[in-house]
This record gives structure tokens, C-alpha cells and sequence, in this order.
């Protein structure tokens, strides 16, 4: 009994002990659970959040990628050049065909292809067998009427002195007068036919009607020659001048008024690297081409030296006045719209659609007389779908972005 009694006490004190461990271990699990839940609680705000910060940058980035990317380009002022280069023909001076004016055979030639002649040098003769004879019969009939006019002259003095005696008629007295003026024009006659005669003759030795180079020589000695220039084979020498070449240049309608008598041009060919021949602008054709809209322009060029040679191909640089208040800027710039030519420039982060007048076309850069300034940035290849308004962002070049 003692025994029991003693023991129950124990077995009281054991189970106070193991309700109070029970309660601890449940208040540590419901503190853990509370810690999870909150921790738990903790990442679904941060992913939350996250989310939210995410969605907020994407819509931000989406927005930034659709604005537009664009280089753009300041406008240069004054032109990148003051000329134009052309193409151009030389042709000499004067040029003339030399043709034989009487007939009859090539007697010689004295001058050649590229010789130099001087006005009235001897270049061939010809024999002239048939106008020899033609003259020589001519000659013979201005006699024959020579002699018949004298007698017609005494027949009608003699006719007339009788007359005023009363031994003769009037009728017969005008007729003898008449006769006599007859042979008179008879004479006259002949002898024009004589002297024309003689002028055919004189043909005979071809002369240079000026200064300057044979540049063909289409005869030979024995060849039968026709008088005047009916066909071109014809023609025994082909003469040029060419200590003055003019040189033909067609100016585009857009220059035109740039053109004007006694400016100065250059000129430059390819088989002369480097060397520039001067010339001056002699005149125009005053008149628009209406099938190339061109100005027909001579140019005379001083060819003393004989360095250019007619027919020659040539680069002719006219000089073109400044204009003041223009501006260049590259061809890619030019937007071609139905409402006319425009050029789209960045005002306030947002492309504008500016119209312009076109100048001088130099080939990658145009000139621009109206709408633009220096101080505008000009878009660079600008898309067809371009809407004025639109924002846009700049893209800097290299030398801005090495400076950031």
C-alpha cells in the first residue's frame, strides 16, 4: 500500500510534465506554420510584384520599340560644286569641201592629207582639154562677129548718109541699122562667152580659199574630173580651219540662264590627263530643243597649237553662279508624294513633312532653294509610310556616341 500510494505522486508529476511538452510542441508548430504562411505570403507580393514590374517594362519597351529609329543629316550650305560637266564635239572653224569647177582630168597635186595651206596656196591642177578647145572656137567666132559688126557699121553709115540725100528709102536705111546693132550684141555675146571661157580655164589650178589643214585628199593624178559638186565623190579636197575650234555642248534647260555669251569655260579630254584647254562661250542657239529640252551653246577654243583636233570628243566645264540661300542635302532624302516633293525633318521628337524646291541635281546630293534651313536634321532614307506627326527617335551617329 505503501508502495502505491508512494508512486501515484510520481505518475501525477509525469503527466503535468508531459501536457506541458505537448502544449510547447504545439505552439512551435503553430508558430512555424505561421512563419511559412507569411514567408509564403512574402513571395507571392514579391512575385507579384515582379510580375507587375515586368508587365510595366515590357508595355514601356513595346512602346519604345514602336517609335521609329531614324539617322538624319544636317543640311550643308552652299553647293558642292559651282559647274557642270557636259559632253561636247569639236568641229573646226570653218570646214569647206574643195570641188573642181571645170571639167577635164588631174593634171598633179601638190598637198596631202594633214599638210598646213595658206590662203590661195596651190593644191592641184587640172588639164582641160575640152574647155581649150571650147575657147579656142569661141576666140575664132568673136573674131567672125568682130569683122561682120564693121561691116555692118560702114553699111549703115553708108545707108544713112544716102538717106539724107533723099537716094534712099527709110526702110532700107533702118534696116541696115538694125543689121548693124545686131552684129553689135553678136559681139557682145561672143565676147562674154570668151571671157567665160577664160574663167573656166583659170579653174584649172585649185587654190585654198583659207588657212588651214587638208584633212582629205579623195583624187589622183589621171582621175576625170566633173565640174561642181553633185555627188560626193566628187569633192578632191576637204579643208578645215582649225586655229580656232568651236566646240558644241547641249546645256539642260534648268542652267540655261546660266549660259551667257563671253563666260569663260573649261574643257578636258581623256588622252590629256590633267591638263585643262580654256575656252569662251560664243553664243547659243537662243531657243529650247523641245525633243531634249536643251540649249544648243558654242564654245570657241583658242587651237593655235594644234594640241585638239576637230571631231574630237570633250568634257566641257561651264562655270554656274552661287545661290545664296540654298542648301544641299542627299538624294535619299526626297520623299515623292501626289501632293509633290517633300522632305521629312526631326522637330520635337516628331517627323515633319516639310515641302521643298528643287535646284541643281549634282547626281547624290540635290540642291534645295526653299523649305529647308541649315539648322534642321534631315531623316535619311525615310519610309514611304511616313506620316507627318509622327514620333520618331534620332539615332546618333558614332561621333555623338563615342562622346556618351
Amino acid at each position: 500500500m505503501k508502495t502505491e500510494e508512494n508512486r501515484k505522486p510520481e505518475t501525477q508529476f509525469e503527466d503535468t510534465r508531459d501536457e506541458s511538452h505537448r502544449a510547447g510542441i504545439g505552439l512551435a508548430t503553430y508558430l512555424g506554420l505561421g512563419s511559412v504562411a507569411v514567408i509564403f505570403l512574402i513571395l507571392i507580393g514579391v512575385g507579384f510584384i515582379s510580375r507587375k514590374k515586368a508587365e510595366a517594362d515590357l508595355k514601356q519597351s513595346t512602346a519604345a520599340a514602336a517609335i521609329p529609329i531614324v539617322n538624319v543629316v544636317d543640311p550643308k550650305t552652299g553647293a558642292p560644286n559651282n559647274e557642270i560637266v557636259l559632253p561636247g564635239n569639236t568641229q573646226a572653224f570653218t570646214d569647206a569641201p574643195i570641188f573642181a569647177r571645170t571639167n577635164g582630168y588631174v593634171k598633179s597635186w601638190h598637198v596631202d592629207i594633214g599638210t598646213r595651206v595658206k590662203k590661195g596656196q596651190l593644191l592641184a591642177e587640172i588639164e582641160t582639154p575640152e574647155v581649150d578647145q571650147q575657147l579656142q572656137q569661141a576666140r575664132a567666132d568673136l573674131q567672125t562677129a568682130q569683122a561682120n559688126l564693121r561691116q555692118a557699121e560702114i553699111t549703115a553709115d553708108r545707108w544713112e548718109a544716102l538717106w539724107k540725100t533723099n537716094s534712099v528709102s527709110k526702110q532700107e536705111t533702118d534696116v541696115a541699122v538694125s543689121a548693124f546693132h545686131a552684129m553689135k550684141a553678136t559681139v557682145d555675146s561672143n565676147t562674154s562667152n570668151v571671157r567665160r571661157l577664160e574663167e573656166l580655164k583659170g579653174f584649172q589650178k585649185i587654190y585654198a580659199p583659207f588657212d588651214g589643214v587638208i584633212t582629205a585628199r579623195n583624187t589622183d593624178i589621171g582621175a576625170l574630173i566633173n565640174s561642181g559638186a553633185s555627188t560626193p565623190t566628187q569633192e578632191l579636197f576637204h579643208l578645215a580651219a582649225i586655229n580656232t575650234l568651236r566646240v558644241f555642248v547641249a546645256v539642260p534647260q534648268l542652267y540655261s540662264q546660266a549660259v551667257r555669251p563671253g563666260a569663260t569655260a573649261s574643257l578636258t579630254l581623256d588622252e590629256f590627263p590633267g591638263k585643262i584647254f580654256s575656252g569662251t562661250i560664243a553664243r547659243n542657239s537662243n531657243s529650247i530643243d523641245p525633243a531634249s529640252r536643251t540649249l544648243l551653246v558654242e564654245v570657241d577654243v583658242d587651237n593655235r597649237a594644234g594640241q585638239l583636233l576637230p571631231g574630237a570628243y570633250v568634257l566641257v566645264h561651264l562655270k554656274l553662279p552661287q545661290s545664296v540661300s540654298s542648301v544641299t542635302v542627299p538624294a535619299n532624302t526626297l520623299l515623292f508624294r501626289s501632293e509633290g516633293l517633300r522632305v521629312g525633318v526631326v522637330r520635337n521628337g516628331r517627323a515633319a513633312l516639310v515641302p521643298v524646291t528643287i535646284g541643281r541635281d549634282y547626281g547624290n546630293s540635290v540642291e534645295v532653294v526653299s523649305g529647308l534651313q541649315p539648322t534642321d536634321s534631315v531623316i535619311i532614307n525615310p519610309s514611304d509610310s511616313l506620316i507627318d506627326g509622327t514620333a520618331v527617335r534620332v539615332n546618333p551617329s558614332p561621333a555623338q556616341a563615342a562622346a556618351r
